[in-house]
Formats: structure tokens, sequence, C-alpha cells
């Protein structure tokens, strides 16, 4: 049986100090950089989350091809609050997540800062949601969504809700808008096979508390993440909302399975890139 690992209080200490000292000023910058619309505020993010991984020991194993079509709609499953930095190191864009976010101390004013796009669950407010997403897309810029709707335990892939892709269907943009599927796997600890009981120090899901289950994983070694990017389709290509939700759930589902496993994935059914 594989030991539970015991997190240094002195790595722990020592890397989220360096994470807020790092946050804190630029976090100005970035307000500055939104204010007068510099394009700094869609660089600044990709480099500040590059740093954040390697404060944080995190390795990032890149797979498959990502899309270079912007705007881009990433489509990707959720395990933690770790997703944003390794999303966000990888892709220039915004996340889409719940307005519950929007009030959180310090993180919401990250996702702010990063302008993010806010969703209510409320159905009549669903309009006005996919208003914004349609027009942040028409000002050319990447967005990434989490259809599950919460973060799962990182083992398999939660249910989409498709009514968040609805986003495609009133696409009016002059081509098809090109949707990415992404799977992201947390993998392996200091080289070893991550197992299922001990991907809890990292998935953050349920009610667990947030500030304990962070200065347990800072505390930890180097996470190996897997970040794959599926073939590039379009509403236009699968028909629907649903088979387009259904394609992008089974794409998610296949890559965390193989990168848990230690296994590539091969696609022969998938469509041809956009």
């Amino acid at each position: 049986m594989s030991r539970v690992p015991l997190g240094s209080p002195l790595m722990a200490f020592a890397r989220l100090s360096l994470y807020v000292g790092l946050t804190l000023p630029l976090m100005l910058v970035q307000l500055i950089a939104n204010q007068a619309k510099l394009p700094l505020r869609k660089t600044l993010p990709l480099w500040y989350h590059r740093q954040c991984c390697r404060i944080l020991g995190i390795h990032v194993e890149r797979r498959g091809r990502q899309s270079r079509k912007r705007p881009t709609l990433y489509v990707s499953n959720h395990i933690s609050y770790l997703d944003i930095t390794i999303l966000g190191a990888l892709i220039p864009g915004s996340f889409v997540a719940k307005a519950e976010v929007r009030s959180w101390p310090y993180f919401g004013w990250l996702a702010k800062l990063q302008r993010t796009v806010f969703v209510e669950r409320r159905a009549s407010r669903s309009g006005s949601t996919r208003d914004e997403i349609t027009g942040r897309l028409a000002e050319g810029d990447n967005l990434i969504l989490f259809p599950e709707g919460t973060s799962g335990d990182g083992n398999r892939v939660l249910p989409f809700k498709s009514a968040l892709l609805s986003v495609a269907e009133h696409w009016g943009g002059g081509e098809p808008l090109a949707v990415q599927p992404v799977s992201v796997a947390y993998t392996k600890l200091d080289g070893l096979p991550l197992g299922r009981h001990l991907r809890p120090f990292y998935a953050w899901y349920g009610d667990m508390d947030l500030l304990p289950h962070l200065w347990q994983l800072a505390g930890l070694g180097q996470l190996t993440v897997v970040v794959h990017f599926h073939p590039v389709v379009t509403l236009e290509q699968l028909g629907s909302r649903k088979v387009l939700s259904n394609h992008c759930h089974e794409q998610t589902g296949r890559g965390l399975a193989a990168a848990l496993a230690g296994r590539p994935l091969r696609q022969p059914r998938d469509p041809e890139p956009v």
C-alpha cells in the first residue's frame, strides 16, 4: 500500500510566500493594463501562470496540437483550482466561471483581473451570460470553459452541461467557432504514479476547505500534470449543441483515462482539425 505523503511546512511556507510576493505587485500592473486596455493585459497572465507553476512545483506535459485560431473556445474537465494556473500557463485567454467566484476574497480579485466571464446559474440570466461570452469571443478573446459546472476527484469526467455550449449556436462570426476539447490529468508526484487515493491531495471538490487544502498541497513535491489538446471541432461539423457537448465529454474522458493509465491516446475517429 502506497504511503500517504507528508507535506513539508517549510516548503509550503516558502512556496506560498513566493506566490504571494509575485502576485500582489502584478495585480496592480494588471489592473492598470486593464483600465488602459494595454496589450499587456492579455500577455501578462500567461507569463504569470507559468511562474506560478514553477513556484508550486508543477510540471506540465503538453500533448496534442493546440488551436492556433482566434478565438477558440477551450472545453476542459475540471479537477482543482490549480487548473486555472495550469491552463492559464498554456492558453492566452480568459476563463468562464460561476458567479460565486466573483465574491471570493483574493481569488475573486484575481479572476476579475484576468477578465473572467462570470456565469449566472439562474435561467433568467442565461441569455445575458451567453451574450457576454459571445461578445468576448467576437473581440478575438480565447475563452476556457469547464462544462461540468464543478470540480471532480480527478479520476473521471463528470457529465457536461450542454447549455454552457449554447454560445456555439449563437456565434455570429464569419467562420464557424473553433471548439477544442482539453483533458487535464494529475498523474505523478515526484515522478511516481499519483494513485486514486492520493489524488485528493490535489483535486479540490465537495466540501473541502480551500486554505487547509492549499497549505497541504504546497508542501508536497513536484506534481506532473498532463494536458492533452484534442482536435478542434465546430458545431457545424457535429450538427447540434448536444452532439458537440457529448463529443467534448468523450474526448476529455478518453484523454484523462489514457493519461492516468500512462499510455498514449489514439484518435482514429476524431474529426479533421478545422
